[in-house]
C-alpha cells in the first residue's frame, strides 16, 4: 500500500490522515527528516505563520510562528524535492513551497478580513489559470474555503501561480517541472464529514495528488 508522510505535529493532522485513508493511502505524521524512498509523497500541512527571516524580512504583521518547526518542514520538503517525489502543500505548506524556491510573502494581507478564520472557515470565489491542474479538476471559476491572514508575494524559481481569489490573493501554485503543487485553502476540510455545498469537493484535489504517485 502507498504511504504519505505528513510533515506536521501528530496531534494536529487528523483531518489529513482521515482524508488520505479514505483514498486507500497509509499515512505517517512526523517531523523527522526521512528517507523519501519509504514514501510515495509528502503533504506539508497548514499551521501558524512563518518566520519572516526565512524570506529575508523583519517581523511586520507576522503573528505566532515556530522557527524550529518551519526549518524542520523545509528540510523535509528539500528531501522530497531532491528525490522528485510528489508534494502537496496546504495553506502554510503552500507558502513554504514558495519560500523554498526563493519566493517571499505578504506577512499580513490588506484584505485579510476576507480570508481569516473567524470561528469557522470563510468561503470565497476564485479563478484558475488556463490549462492548470486546478482548472482541469474544477473548471475556470469555483469557491474554496479560507483560513489565513498571510499570503505569497513574488513567486519562487519555477513556481507558477495557478489560482487567484477575487481580490488577487494567490490560492494555488504548481512547479514548472517538478511534481509539486500547493493550495492556500484546505481540501481536507472540504471532504468526508466536512463536505459542504458552497465550495468544491476537496477529495477531487487529494485524489489528483495520489494519482501522481509512481
Amino acid at each position: 500500500m502507498k504511504k504519505v508522510l505528513i510533515a506536521g505535529e501528530a496531534d494536529k493532522t487528523a483531518n489529513y490522515e482521515r482524508a488520505m485513508h479514505s483514498l486507500g493511502i497509509m499515512t505517517e505524521t512526523s517531523l523527522h527528516v526521512p528517507d523519501p524512498l519509504l514514501y510515495s509523497g509528502l503533504i506539508l500541512p497548514g499551521g501558524g505563520d512563518i518566520d519572516p527571516r526565512l524570506f529575508g524580512q523583519m517581523p511586520a504583521g507576522t503573528r505566532f510562528f515556530d522557527p524550529e518547526l518551519d526549518r524542520l518542514q523545509l528540510s523535509i520538503l528539500k528531501a522530497f524535492i531532491l528525490d522528485r517525489k510528489p508534494v502537496l502543500g496546504i495553506c502554510k505548506g503552500m507558502q513554504l513551497i514558495n519560500i523554498y524556491f526563493g519566493g517571499d510573502m505578504f506577512q499580513h494581507l490588506e484584505t485579510s478580513e476576507r480570508h481569516e478564520y473567524v470561528g469557522k472557515d470563510q468561503v470565497h470565489g476564485t479563478t484558475a489559470g488556463k490549462g492548470s491542474f486546478l482548472e482541469n479538476l474544477y473548471g475556470s471559476a469555483f469557491s474554496v474555503n479560507s483560513a489565513h491572514h498571510q499570503g505569497v508575494d513574488a513567486p519562487g524559481r519555477g513556481v507558477r501561480y495557478v489560482q487567484l481569489a477575487e481580490d488577487g490573493v494567490v490560492e494555488g501554485l504548481s512547479h514548472d517541472y517538478l511534481p509539486v503543487m500547493g493550495v492556500q485553502w484546505h481540501p481536507e476540510r472540504l471532504c468526508l464529514e466536512h463536505r459542504r455545498e458552497d465550495a468544491v469537493d476537496g477529495a477531487v484535489l487529494l485524489r489528483h495528488f495520489v494519482e501522481q504517485f509512481a
